[in-house]
């Protein structure tokens, strides 16, 4: 887990203006296919969520590593969700000649995703660890 705040204000063509002190809390698991990120507005409020799918991260000398597969899922304050990027999957598993393993995998990942959106499991169901 990273926890972090924006030092400034960004502009993010898909999320908007995020505000200064906005609040990241980041999850990671070096044995699954995807990352969550948990943004917080600068008062605390819940912003919404991003999910990055991507091959599992290692950790070596302090620097966590992965590479992300462009499918992502954004979810919104109400649990709404948005799978994002699909089409430069699909692409970029062409182009860069993914195997069927780790397509099956990232699709999994999304389903995985979902599953835990819909049913509030950690870290959908507002609980810090």
């Amino acid at each position: 887990m990273l926890n972090a705040k924006f030092p400034g204000e960004i502009i993010h063509d898909l999320l908007g203006t995020i505000a200064s002190g906005t609040h990241s809390l980041e999850y990671y698991w070096l044995d699954r296919w995807y990352n969550i990120f948990r943004f917080a507005q600068p008062n605390g409020a819940l912003r919404n969520y991003y999910c990055n799918v991507n091959v599992p991260p290692t950790f070596a000398a302090d620097i966590l590593s992965y590479v992300d597969l462009d499918l992502d899922i954004l979810v919104e304050p109400d649990f709404s969700y948005r799978i994002l990027d699909a089409e430069d999957f699909e692409e970029n598993a062409k182009r860069y000649g993914y195997s069927s393993d780790v397509q099956d995998n990232a699709r999994r990942a999304v389903d995985a995703l979902i599953r835990m959106i819909e049913t509030r499991a950690f870290p959908f169901s507002g609980e810090d660890s």
